[in-house]
């Protein structure tokens, strides 16, 4: 007997080929699966909603243009997000650090008032401590912490090696420290 997760994969590895032979609603299918992750690495990346829905269409794009090129070596999220990243870092080339802070608010709905507007707060700095990072520190940070890929999983993603996640990955959260250390002092 089969588990679900080897059956997902199976399936999305006969997506991926109905896909290469030029089939829509398989690269339709695979698109709604990974959507959603492609939209948040680009936000996470940019800080601007509608700039993150632009890129990650553009990156779908991207990856229905070189489909016939995909050999899963890893997963076929990883793929996709390497695309993503170089969409998001071209984008933030072109548009030079663009900051939409309808950000994260990190509120809980038991707390007051005040707690509420504290947790916007905080959500906004992280967000605009984020979006100050060096852009190949931040995508790092983003497929970490937001997507939660695995070190073997960025450095597949990115074409780079481990060793080069783990020190952009330290540096970004040494960055995020010395940033937020005023609002995160008890």
């Amino acid at each position: 007997m089969r588990s679900q997760t080897a059956t997902a994969k199976e399936t999305e590895r006969d997506l991926i080929a109905l896909a290469q032979q030029g089939d829509r609603q398989a690269f339709g299918e695979l698109v709604r699966r990974h959507r959603e992750g492609v939209v948040n690495v680009v936000y996470r990346m940019c800080g601007d909603a509608n700039l993150a829905e632009d890129a990650a269409q553009e990156a779908f794009i991207r990856a229905w243009q070189h489909l016939p090129g995909y050999r899963p070596r890893s997963p076929f999220r990883n793929w996709v997000y390497r695309i993503a990243t170089n969409v998001a870092l071209d984008v933030l080339r072109r548009e030079k650090e663009v900051v939409d802070l309808d950000a994260l608010p990190l509120v809980n709905p038991g707390k007051g008032p005040e707690d509420a507007v504290e947790g916007i707060e905080l959500g906004q700095r992280v967000g605009q401590a984020v979006l100050a990072l060096p852009p190949a520190s931040r995508v790092v940070l983003v497929l970490r912490e937001y997507e939660g890929l695995s070190y073997r999983e960025i450095a597949d993603a990115l074409g780079i090696p481990i060793g080069t996640v783990m020190s952009r990955l330290n540096y970004a959260r040494t960055r995020l420290r010395q940033s937020l250390a005023l609002y995160l002092e008890v």
